[in-house]
């Protein structure tokens, strides 16, 4: 049974400009949710000391994205800067980043910590100081712009969920209005796993990465038919068609870091970021995601990402409740 979050905090069309786009050594086209989940870290640790709330999960509804990439052709390229030169006046190396041009929706599950979050003119004032601090922040890379207008869609807005079901029902119904047009990413460790177990049988040295890697790319098949020809003789004719094991928009996506060496001491490694701090040296760890209308979502759980550590398997990844509400309401 999944717990629902008493509060949500929504950070409509914000426009962010050059955000990281390659967002893992196999992955490009969308930052990593731990982009997003670091942005709002950042924001929980610099919260006016008057604001007494404690952030709960991030979800992100993408409206519009521009890769700054190359057009035409079947190979791209992203666009790349050249830096200035070296201090010894040499030409300085070209470091390949991509950058994409957004346009998304956060949507932030919120705690009272003490706050009075009843009251609707205390969470107006909390959502309009928090929305304006947001726009001098930096979020997935990306420097976010002024917004283009006051419009009403546009206007932040700190949602207390009712306890009764069905009005709790009726307010997520109105804030998907809001929503739309657009695609909020989930989480599908359970196509994944069953895709992996799938796989077994046909070959028992299959692994998750060969699951992995079949659900991410467009599989063509070739299937061989006996028909007919005007004189009624039987011919075969080979037909071509892209195999999906699933319905939906599935991407490959980093879903955090596994450790890969034991865990040192703080200062124990040179150059390390904070010398105070232990330090693991770690890798991606990659899920699949689905884009999904928010239309679809029954409950604005179902898009929030959460933290999910396990310390002692040096495992620090995200995790997203999709497929548990997805199944539970089927």
């Amino acid at each position: 049974m999944i717990v629902s979050t008493p509060h949500l905090l929504v950070l409509p069309r914000l426009r962010i400009q050059n955000a990281n786009t390659i967002s893992s050594s196999m992955t490009w086209g969308f930052p990593a949710m731990s982009a997003f989940m670091g942005a709002v870290q950042a924001l929980e640790r610099n919260l006016p000391d008057d604001i007494r709330i404690v952030f709960n999960g991030v979800g992100v509804v993408c409206h519009h994205i521009e890769p700054q990439v190359t057009e035409g052709g079947f190979t791209r390229a992203f666009h790349l800067t050249r830096n200035p030169v070296d201090k010894t006046g040499s030409t300085a190396a070209i470091v390949e980043e991509g950058r994409a041009h957004l346009d998304v929706t956060l949507l932030i599950g919120i705690e009272s910590n003490g706050d009075d979050l009843g009251s609707a003119e205390r969470r107006r004032d909390i959502a309009h100081r928090l929305f304006e601090q947001v726009q001098g922040m930096r979020v997935a890379g990306g420097s976010v712009m002024p917004p283009l207008s006051d419009a009403t869609r546009q206007r932040p807005e700190l949602i207390s969920f009712d306890d009764d079901e069905d009005r709790r029902g009726k307010q997520w119904r109105r804030l998907k209005r809001r929503l739309l047009p657009g695609f909020a990413l989930v989480l599908r460790d359970d196509y994944l796993n069953e895709h992996t177990a799938t796989l077994k049988v046909e070959d028992d040295s299959a692994t998750a990465l060969d699951a992995w890697l079949d659900l991410c790319r467009l599989n063509h098949e070739c299937r061989i038919e006996t028909q007919q020809d005007k004189e009624g003789q039987a011919k075969e004719v080979a037909k071509w068609e892209i195999r999906r094991p699933y319905p939906g928009w599935l991407v490959p996506i980093p879903v955090g870091y596994g450790a890969i060496s034991e865990l040192f001491a703080p200062g124990e490694v040179a150059n390390a970021r904070d010398p105070a701090v232990a330090f693991h040296f770690v890798e991606s760890l990659y899920s699949i995601g689905e884009w999904v209308s928010p239309h679809r979502l029954r409950t604005h759980d179902a898009l929030l990402w959460f933290v999910e550590n396990d310390l002692e398997r040096g495992v620090y990844r995200l995790t997203n409740d999709y497929a548990l509400t997805h199944s539970e309401n089927d």
